[in-house]
């Protein structure tokens, strides 16, 4: 069936409110819409230099692309995008952050160091999360806005990563500081963004002269020029705050036994999981997908496949046992944990549950095994 073309006729207007900053590829501008009375930034591509129009063009487009893969609180939103390939220009339409850019910001709110430091972690775990690189990591493009929320923008050179040669190369900047031993090998990772966003951070806390960062030990390990001797991603580095920020909460014995008799069920009916396969990261998320699992099997003793409970925790390849199934009672029991646990205790039961389900063994999408059922 051929795809019918749909042509939206009515043009939407908006108002020039001023400028905002201009650059090496253009300008942007704040706009208003008057209908539902917000403001946006527009981004507009318009390079200096002529004869580069047309290959920067092709980066603008992907920055596009890889703004609309993305969806966090602490990454700005792309709302439309205009563009028009025959004159090689385009404009995009993103959140407008009333603001100032993260070093301006740590001056004038030192009392905020740590709020921001754990929201940039989060931001660039989300990052990781999509295999995206931005590759531009320095104080204007890391926003804070008057409430305070952190906003990574420009992803200009930003890079999605579709194999593991993606890793290897990146594009030659002037950095702002030191850079990183890999960089002599062309290596640039999610590694070398950890030693940059640490980098940023400790320039300001030692500028500012703040004393009360909570998360100095961890930042030495973020800034260590040797990658081996660096906290190797977000994801491990998330985990090591949520860990650090929640020493002093205790779980009673029988929040204990619902979680380990669950995390013992999920070690012992997953048997492998594939390389590329992403873990259910939010905690709503997971307890929004168990309750339905658990609605569906709460008359029996045993689900009758264990797909049911594990698709709530792992999205993409998996092989689970036909030997061994999940109690029913103990998904209840989890749910009920989960259920009324706070925010606090819900992140950390799900870093411990992660950290059983980092131990399980991984494949490639062409193994095989013999007593599993792959999902």
């Amino acid at each position: 069936m051929k795809q019918q073309l749909v042509k939206f006729l009515r043009r939407k207007d908006f108002e020039l409110v001023r400028e905002l900053g201009r650059g090496a590829c253009g300008k942007t501008v704040l706009l208003h819409d008057p209908v539902i009375a917000e403001n946006f930034v527009c981004k507009k591509y318009s390079p200096l230099q002529e004869e580069h129009k047309e290959e920067l063009y092709s980066n603008f487009v992907h920055e596009i692309k890889l703004l609309h893969l993305l969806n966090h609180p602490n990454i700005v939103r792309v709302f439309n995008y205009y563009l028009y390939p025959e004159e090689k220009t385009g404009y995009i339409l993103m959140e407008f952050v009333e603001g100032k850019d993260i070093e301006d910001y740590s001056r004038a709110n030192p009392e905020n160091i740590n709020s921001i430091f754990v929201q940039a972690i989060e931001a660039f775990y989300h990052l990781e999360l999509n295999e995206i690189l931005h590759r531009d990591i320095r104080p204007l493009n890391i926003l804070v806005s008057d409430a305070g929320d952190v906003k990574v923008i420009d992803f200009g050179f930003g890079k999605k990563i579709v194999d593991s040669k993606g890793f290897d190369k990146s594009i030659s900047l002037n950095w702002w500081c030191e850079p990183p031993n890999e960089f002599s090998d062309d290596i640039y990772d999610h590694s070398t963004e950890v030693y940059f966003v640490g980098k940023l951070f400790e320039s300001m806390i030692i500028e500012g002269e703040i004393e009360q960062f909570a998360y100095k030990n961890i930042l030495g390990r973020m800034t260590a020029r040797n990658p081996e001797n660096r906290i190797r991603g977000f994801s491990d580095l998330r985990n090591e705050i949520l860990s650090g920020s929640f020493g002093d909460i205790e779980f009673d014995p029988f929040e204990l036994k619902a979680y380990r008799t669950f995390a013992q069920q999920v070690t012992s009916t997953l048997s492998k999981i594939e390389r590329s396969a992403k873990y259910v990261e939010s905690p709503a998320e997971i307890l929004r997908k168990l309750e339905d699992t658990y609605r569906s099997v709460m008359l029996e003793v045993h689900v009758p496949t264990n797909s049911t409970v594990l698709r709530a925790l792992v999205n993409g390849s998996y092989y689970f046992s036909t030997k061994v199934y999940f109690d029913v009672s103990a998904i209840k029991n989890f749910l009920d944990l989960l259920r009324h646990a706070s925010a606090a205790k819900r992140n950390i039961i799900i870093a411990n549950l992660k950290t059983r389900l980092d131990a399980i063994e991984r494949y490639d999408e062409n193994a095989e095994l013999d007593d599993d059922i792959p999902f």
